[in-house]
């Protein structure tokens, strides 16, 4: 499973900073030669290199790479990202980790063990009782009922003390530079590892629900709309989760701007217009995937 992306020279060599920096010593030996080398230093930052990335099953190896993942997804929320892990990588027969397909043997910025996303499913009806799950239900409804309405609230606290009918939280993370069109892939296999898991009655088997948190955000000069006004557009940092949105049954916003979160963890902005970060839940029923798939395949294939 392979999927190419773009990524900016500017991350993978020289600081340009540095490279102006130790230029200056022979400025007066040669100008002409300083703006070529400004020119060129130009030319490298906006150079694009093609990357392949590869799926791999989750390994111990991949500990610190999920959790800072995860962390970006969290941020300071009171969840324990540490035991979130440890269960990822437990239950290593659903999900997959995202990494570079080669890395050249001459390669001094890269790792080749270094994790650019990760997909899984957690069912937390199954781990009813585990502490970073109970804070994960803790904090969506506490954010439900700060940014929802109170039978919102209801509902979504009926659903999770239903156990009749599981609920997965679905977790799909990247680093930006990882282009959507792997998502499908990661989706598909994703969803044949929880069929398995229920066939063979592992953990995580197939859930009734499916539960994300999605990285959102939306224009800072946009004010929250009054009750009755058309609704606001939040952009998706990993764009096939509005696929999901759209097929949602409970879905609200909640702020983290006051978490310091730079909406994409990283540099980054449409157009240079100022982004408020968001976090945005949503409720699947399990039966809507399959509509869900379609949207993927049709948007996503390369």
């Amino acid at each position: 499973m392979a999927s190419s992306a773009k990524k900016r020279a500017v991350g993978l060599g020289e600081n340009p900073e540095e490279r102006d920096n130790s230029s200056d010593e022979n400025l007066e030996d040669d100008d002409d030669s300083g703006e070529e080398d400004s020119e060129a230093s130009e030319e490298e930052i906006n150079e694009e290199v093609i990357v392949d990335f590869e799926a791999h099953a989750v390994s111990h190896n991949d500990y610190n790479g999920i959790k800072k993942l995860l962390q970006q997804i969290f941020l300071k929320a009171h969840v324990n990202t540490s035991e979130m892990t440890d269960i990822i990588i437990q239950q290593s027969h659903v999900g997959s980790v995202i990494k570079q397909a080669e890395v050249p043997e001459d390669s001094d910025d890269d790792d080749p063990d270094e994790v650019f996303g990760f997909i899984t499913m957690l069912n937390l009806t199954e781990r009813k009782g585990v502490q970073c799950v109970e804070e994960v239900k803790e904090l969506i409804m506490d954010q439900c009922e700060k940014n929802s309405t109170h039978s919102m609230s209801e509902q979504l606290e009926e659903i999770f003390s239903d156990t009749s009918k599981p609920v997965g939280l679905l977790l799909s993370e990247r680093f930006i530079n990882v282009p959507p069109q792997i998502a499908l892939p990661l989706h598909k296999q994703l969803q044949d590892e929880i069929a398995e898991a229920q066939r063979t009655n592992k953990p995580s088997g197939k859930c009734h629900y499916c539960l994300m948190i999605s990285k959102t955000c939306k224009e800072t000069s946009k004010s929250i709309p009054a009750r009755g006004a058309p609704k606001e557009e939040y952009m998706f940092v990993n764009a096939e989760e509005e696929f999901f949105y759209e097929q949602a049954i409970l879905k609200f916003h909640y702020s983290v701007q006051e978490e310091a979160d730079s909406c994409l963890s990283g540099r980054w902005s449409f157009d240079d217009v100022p982004m408020k970060p968001f976090r945005t839940v949503m409720l699947i029923p399990a039966d809507r995937m399959p509509a869900i798939m379609d949207k993927l395949k049709e948007y996503l294939t390369v």
